[in-house]
């Protein structure tokens, strides 16, 4: 398990632009899939909490991220 994790650091770090947003796009297009599937009954409940999701993942890498990229600006 430790030579995947590392195996898996390492690819990232070797990843740019047009990489990440190949998985975006993935990632993106497999969610749209599986909510295709999802019954009407538990849509409402699904979208409530991968909104919550959502916002629990953003607002943490939006706070590493725009310090950085102030940095970046200021250097």
């Amino acid at each position: 398990m430790k030579q995947l994790l590392r195996g898996s650091k390492q690819y990232i770090r070797s990843m740019d632009l047009c990489d990440m947003a190949l998985i975006k796009l993935c990632l993106l297009s497999i969610g749209i899939l599986i909510g295709l599937c999802i019954p009407s009954r538990s849509k409402k409940c699904l979208a409530l909490l991968a909104s919550i999701l959502f916002g629990g993942t953003f607002i943490p890498l939006m706070g590493k991220f725009v310090p950085a990229v102030r940095d970046a600006l200021d250097s």
